[in-house]
């Protein structure tokens, strides 16, 4: 099997889901298995029709007959956000989306008590807010980790009395800590727990070793490796692992450990969606992005030039990849240039041990002062990409339908190990 991971190397936004989906068109694909994150994933996939849909919870290859999704233990799942999510696809022509789910069972629950607090929380920290999606993702993994054997799951939903308990209890922590949070009732949010458990496939760990054997899979991470939880740029990161790390337990644990490949994918432009350090940023490229707008939790969506050196650390940090996926060259000319080097001659970015979040936040403080060194790219930006991060580009992107895709990964699934 040519199972494949997909890992965003830079602030998140640079073109998982398109990439999802064109290897789920171009070859047979079993399942998409989500392995991190929750309903703030926005991956936007659009159709040579015109059909368009941001995914948050399904996998990107839904547009897709057949291809399935399923949300890994570590993805926090949230039901009521999921079954929105279902009605858009069924409005775009996808009305069996929830047919080819399947669930974890031991998966945190986001509810509206976590989202309530995680608004809240952001909202008291004014000017220096983190850049939170607003949707309590952070918030039930923090629960899950102070209150592991009470923290809501998946399973939960099947027993009304445990949920109903275990919703309560975390009302209660919550309000007490926060004051009066703006969501429902308990008992108002039952129903909609309880209809989650009837119509989505819940299952146990050992569905996936099953679903690695019957077909090829397509591991689907959310966000990126610089927003990691422990190797990000802290306090700007997510309470999530970014990296294949998640992705690899899960096939070592269907005794498929080293079957799939690593592919990193990267925007020609360096990005990220709220606070935080972004050396190479420029005000005056002349780009947007209409698919990320703006938002009230995390602020505007920021562009800067090609940052080899952070994507580099994310490399690293990420144990190294198989190739790369470089989207958004339809962006690239004179203006967009790359920067090898900050001003202060920093030109590797040191991991450091997971964990060490102090040490993460000293780094923040001096990439927040860090200026750029600029380079024009005249021999074309799939050959300097290369040159400067040392992985092979196999797939480039001009744009989000699988037709303006190209490269051996559209026309050969298998990929060759890159040489040391």
């Amino acid at each position: 099997m040519n199972h494949v991971m997909v890992v965003d190397l830079g602030y998140g936004d640079a073109g998982k889901g398109t990439v999802v989906d064109a290897l789920c068109a171009t070859r047979p694909v079993h399942t998409v298995v989500r392995f991190n994150g929750g309903a703030q994933a926005a991956h936007n996939v659009v159709l040579r029709d015109g059909r368009a849909h941001t995914f948050a919870q399904f996998g990107a290859g839904t547009f897709r007959p057949g291809v399935r999704t399923h949300l890994a233990r570590h993805v926090v799942v949230d039901p009521l956000a999921l079954a929105a999510e279902a009605d858009h696809l069924a409005s775009v022509g996808v009305p069996d989306a929830l047919d080819r789910l399947t669930v974890d069972s031991e998966a945190l629950l986001a509810t509206p008590y976590h989202r309530a607090a995680n608004r809240a929380r952001e909202t008291a920290r004014g000017a220096d807010r983190h850049g939170s999606c607003g949707l309590g993702v952070g918030e039930a993994v923090a629960y899950g980790l102070a209150h592991p054997d009470e923290a809501p799951r998946v399973a939960d939903c099947h027993e009304p009395a445990v949920l109903r308990r275990r919703l309560t209890a975390l009302r209660d922590r919550l309000t007490a800590e926060l004051g009066p949070l703006d969501a429902p009732p308990v008992a108002d949010c039952l129903p909609a727990f309880a209809a989650f458990a009837d119509r989505v496939a819940i299952v146990d760990r050992s569905w996936l070793a099953g679903a690695l054997r019957a077909g090829t899979c397509v591991f689907e991470g959310a966000q990126g490796v610089l927003l990691d939880e422990w190797h990000g740029f802290h306090p700007y990161t997510t309470w999530s692992t970014t990296t294949f790390a998640n992705a690899e337990t899960l096939l070592a644990e269907a005794g498929m450990a080293g079957t799939a490949q690593r592919l990193g994918v990267l925007r020609v432009t360096t990005t990220r969606h709220g606070p935080g350090p972004l050396v190479t940023e420029d005000p005056a490229l002349p780009f947007s992005d209409p698919r990320n707008p703006a938002n009230p939790w995390q602020g505007g969506f920021r562009f800067g030039h090609f940052d080899a050196v952070a994507h580099r650390y994310a490399l690293e940090v990420a144990g190294g990849v198989d190739g790369l996926a470089l989207t958004h060259l339809d962006l690239a000319g004179p203006h967009l240039r790359m920067c090898r080097r900050y001003a202060d001659g920093l030109d590797r970015i040191v991991p450091g041990p997971p964990g060490d979040l102090a040490r993460q936040e000293a780094l923040t403080g001096r990439l927040m002062l860090a200026r750029p060194v600029l380079e024009s790219v005249p021999g074309g930006w799939v050959a300097a990409v290369e040159g400067a991060l040392g992985a092979p580009v196999l797939l480039t992107s001009r744009g989000p339908t699988v037709e303006e895709k190209e490269g051996p990964l559209v026309n050969a699934f298998c990929i060759g190990r890159a040489p040391a």
